[in-house]
């Protein structure tokens, strides 16, 4: 989560070097080299059903796919504290999501952690985000883009909470490496098309040096190490017990947002930061055991 929250913030430069739709698909395929040996079906492991490749198309298509065109249209819009705050709301919507689709229990405190999700991503239209250096942008027309990047963030947030939810399914049948190596590939596949005709249209030679480094960071740890890290954990932990080290992303998209690119911290982000984290905390804190 530590590293999802870092290279959400360091996709900000990214996306202004480079389009998002090529950016994808570089990242994917990046990625889809590094797996390549995890695609093999191991020994102790059956054949892939049909309704496991289903889900393994919807991990990829809603996790992978649409959480990078969201992530990355979103995060060109709006500040990287912003997005921090927005995606504060994951273990809430993931649990708003395990209720209606899974027929969960969802308590008081797991309710009353939605409301304050909601209520800190509704802070976050009080705040003014100035717009990026060197950009000429009429007031009302950066404000109407800033918040179409944060309900870009917010989708987001949903894609990233189905991953959640259909990732713990997946894990019983299949090795993480494998699923990351697999969800990778179709995301892979899903982008080339558009990654493809922004290459053909794309000056390579205007990307700079550290821009390259970054994009290879970036696919490594979204596509191989975080996906790896989290199926992994995801075998021996409860899925509402992991969502508490989720509080770990929005932190580490702030700090570098803040740190590393001098973002302004607004009063009103910071109390919405701090609303949309007591969120995560109520809804992730394990129940209260009985003797």
């Amino acid at each position: 989560m530590g590293l999802v929250g870092t290279y959400v913030a360091l996709t900000k430069p990214l996306v202004a070097a480079i389009p998002v739709f090529l950016l994808a698909w570089m990242r994917f395929g990046i990625a889809t080299v590094a797996m390549a040996s995890w695609l093999k079906t191991p020994k102790h492991e059956a054949p892939l059903e049909k309704k496991t490749k289903i889900l393994l198309f919807f991990e990829s298509f809603l996790g992978n796919f649409l959480f990078s065109m969201c992530m990355l249209f979103g995060v060109s819009m709006t500040s990287t504290v912003s997005a921090g705050v927005i995606l504060s709301a994951i273990p809430a919507v993931s649990a708003l999501m395990g209720w209606y689709f899974l027929k969960e229990r969802m308590g008081l405190r797991l309710g009353i952690s939605i409301v304050f999700a909601a209520l800190g991503i509704a802070l976050l239209s009080l705040a003014k985000v100035p717009p990026p250096a060197g950009a000429e942008l009429v007031e009302a027309d950066h404000a109407q883009r800033v918040l179409w990047g944060n309900v870009l963030v917010f989708g987001a947030v949903v894609c990233e909470a189905a991953y959640i939810v259909i990732g713990k399914r997946l894990t019983a049948d299949i090795s993480p490496k494998r699923i990351a190596a697999i969800i990778n590939l179709c995301g892979f596949a899903l982008s080339t098309p558009l990654g493809l005709y922004a290459a053909l249209h794309f000056d390579f030679s205007a990307v700079g040096a550290w821009s390259w480094v970054l994009l290879v960071f970036y696919a490594l740890a979204a596509s191989v190490w975080t996906v790896w890290l989290w199926m992994t954990g995801l075998q021996t932990v409860p899925a509402t017990q992991a969502g508490v080290f989720s509080v770990m992303l929005p932190i580490s998209a702030v700090l570098i947002g803040t740190l590393v690119f001098q973002e302004p911290f607004t009063a009103i982000q910071a109390v919405a930061f701090g609303v949309a984290l007591l969120s995560l905390v109520l809804a992730t804190l394990p129940p209260r055991s009985k003797a």
